[in-house]
């Protein structure tokens, strides 16, 4: 099973990540962070596909999907 990871302070809030989620499970998170923007975040049901990295253009998406191997957006 894939894991999603959002660096939450580097997040502008965009929401690409959201749009292009086939899964439609990354929102908006609760509160701001450390630039004042409202980050995305993802829930459970994470494919690894890797839309959301290739789309993020701050780079701020981690796909793992295992110990060894990750997609970094």
């Amino acid at each position: 099973m894939a894991r999603i990871t959002f660096d939450r302070n580097l997040c502008k809030g965009c929401g690409l990540c959201a749009a292009f989620c086939p899964k439609k499970i990354i929102s908006r998170a609760h509160g701001f962070n450390a630039l004042g923007f409202v980050p995305y975040e993802a829930g459970p049901g994470c494919t690894g596909c890797g839309n959301c990295a290739l789309m993020c253009p701050d780079v701020v998406i981690t796909i793992s999907h295992g110990e060894n191997e990750s997609l970094a957006g």
